[in-house]
């Protein structure tokens, strides 16, 4: 989830918290991988999508495989701290 989401950076998440358009969520996956990708309503449809390229949207039925919510993003240096909320 470059470059949002550095590799090895920490992301904070809250378990049940509100979804909406555009957050971004930890999401388990039908071959039990976990993600984070970004949670899109399209058309009155949920689709999980990647700011890689390299990977597929994929549409989702309901939020039931959604974990929760990333309300922060911590990295080794203070700057590098972003709050979702």
């Amino acid at each position: 989830m470059e470059p949002e989401f550095p590799n090895g950076c920490i992301v904070i998440v809250e378990p049940g918290g509100v979804l909406l358009d555009g957050c971004y969520v930890i999401a388990n996956q039908p071959d039990d991988d976990v993600v984070l990708r970004q949670l899109r309503l399209l058309d009155d449809s949920w689709v999980l999508t990647s700011l890689n390229p390299d990977y597929e949207d994929q549409q989702i039925d309901g939020i039931a495989n959604i974990k929760g919510r990333v309300i922060q993003r911590a990295g080794r240096r203070r700057a590098d701290r972003k709050s979702y909320i």
